[in-house]
């Protein structure tokens, strides 16, 4: 569900964060019902009360024909006042007594003395009782306590009279009630620990994690950085292993340049010795044709002595195209890239070896799909050249010559392409290699000439394996070099 361990520990500390608030919700809830509960019962006791200061008062006016000397004697309301303290003997804390409606509080048996709001609001319940003609209850809060007042109607020798309790509420607790709120207390405080010591774990770990992608980043070298240690033992175990890791490949980077570079090594001197050969076997045959030629000559009248320097002027301009060809493999490339329209441009090319395709019955074709490209003209058009003088050699009679003009991706890809077998299998690797060649005429410089002009280009050469019929391409970019 998570893709990584800073999700995994946010999802994890949101959990914990949501548990501790349904902990901290649930310890109100239990704190609001303790209250009620408590409310609630002080109601029933408050009620229960002011029944039996009715019951007390029913059993004092039984037979009494009410007050001779009204309600302001102070005897009546010692007497009354004695009622309720008998009838509040069980309850302890209650206050209590009776009302009446024009002389107010007739009666008070409290243990405690009423504040000027418990006086008021004890008054209004009672008339409200009277009004009503039944028992009411009702609850208020003063100076942080919570106090209960009831009320109930009486009847006897007196009008308008009602008996009233009141109590003051603390809201105690019970052992069991203290000790659920330890406990539910504690795992709250347990949780909320937990989540802080989660969020720091998951700041610390997301910022070492940050540090280490930017010191990877920040690294210029292919070689990986070393990785500075950040306290935490996992992670520092990782990080020690891909410092070692790193090592190991640097190590392994310098070995396998140390390697490629001795390859490279052998690979110029084997060039060089391919090339050594390759020009001493293409200078001895023209130097052997001379040398007969010239000893020919000496011994000769003067019509032999013309064909011998004939001959040899042959040889020599054949040493002279071989020499050229090698400056152009070992010199770099002076490019002159211009705009070309490949159109014309590969007319052009065929055209020059229109006379040789027709004395073998070749048709030479062109399919151009890309109407521009840039390149210099002259050496692209002598690359061409080599590839196409290959395939009139390679070619059978009476068959076709092609060459393509088209665009792949962000290449521009000049391809000819001929119906012969293609060079032979064990020269393929080689193929574009200095004097490998598979005919025994020829120098094998041709390719090696293309190769270099290709990649002068910013492009490559290359024979496409397998392919019939043959097809050599050359790849140049399409944007400017």
């Amino acid at each position: 569900m998570f893709g990584s361990l800073r999700s995994r520990l946010i999802a994890l500390l949101l959990m914990l964060g949501g548990m501790a608030v349904g902990v901290g919700w649930l310890m109100i809830l239990l704190l609001r019902q303790s209250e009620s509960a408590q409310l609630g019962q002080a109601t029933v006791e408050a009620e229960q009360a002011c029944q039996a200061i009715a019951s007390s008062y029913r059993f004092y006016s039984n037979g009494w024909s009410g007050p001779t000397a009204g309600l302001a004697d102070p005897t009546l309301q010692r007497s009354l006042a004695g009622v309720a303290s008998v009838a509040l003997l069980r309850y302890r804390g209650m206050a209590g007594g009776l009302w009446q409606e024009q002389a107010g509080i007739l009666a008070d048996a409290s243990p405690f003395t009423l504040t000027a709001a418990e006086r008021q609001h004890l008054a209004d319940l009672s008339a409200a009782t009277l009004a009503e003609a039944r028992s009411l209850s009702d609850s208020f809060s003063a100076d942080g306590a919570t106090v209960l007042v009831a009320a109930c109607p009486l009847s006897g020798p007196i009008p308008d009279l009602a008996a009233w309790t009141l109590t003051r509420l603390t809201f105690a607790e019970g052992s069991g009630q203290r000790q659920l709120k330890l406990g539910l207390g504690l795992l709250l405080l347990a949780m909320l620990a937990a989540t802080l010591l989660l969020g720091r774990l998951t700041w610390q770990w997301s910022r070492h994690v940050a540090r280490v992608e930017r010191d990877l980043g920040a690294s210029a070298s292919h070689d990986l950085p070393t990785l500075a240690l950040t306290g935490e033992r996992e992670l520092d175990q990782v990080l020690t292993a891909l410092n070692q890791a790193g090592q190991r490949l640097a190590q392994a980077r310098s070995e396998a340049q140390r390697l490629t570079t001795q390859v490279h090594a052998s690979e110029r001197l084997a060039v060089l010795g391919r090339v050594a050969a390759g020009v001493a076997h293409e200078i001895r045959n023209p130097l052997a044709a001379m040398r007969l030629k010239a000893e020919n000559a000496l011994v000769g009248d003067s019509g032999r002595q013309q064909r011998a320097l004939d001959a040899i002027l042959l040889q020599v301009t054949r040493l002279d195209s071989l020499l050229r060809r090698l400056l152009d493999l070992t010199q770099p490339l002076q490019l002159q890239p211009t705009t070309v329209e490949l159109p014309a441009f590969c007319r052009e090319v065929l055209a020059g070896h229109e006379d040789q395709a027709v004395q073998r019955g070749i048709h030479l074709t062109a399919r151009v799909a890309v109407e521009q490209g840039y390149f210099d003209r002259d050496a692209l058009g002598r690359a061409l050249d080599n590839l196409l003088l290959n395939a009139l050699q390679a070619a059978p009679a009476a068959s076709e010559i092609r060459l393509d003009a088209s665009r792949r991706g962000d290449w521009l890809v000049l391809a000819v392409e001929d119906a012969g077998q293609g060079p032979p299998a064990e020269l393929r690797a080689q193929l574009f290699e200095p004097f490998v060649t598979g005919r025994p005429e020829g120098t094998g410089l041709g390719l090696a000439l293309v190769r270099e002009t290709a990649r002068a280009h910013g492009g490559e050469a290359r024979l496409i394996e397998p392919s019939v019929p043959t097809r050599f391409e050359i790849l140049l970019p399409c944007q400017p070099c």
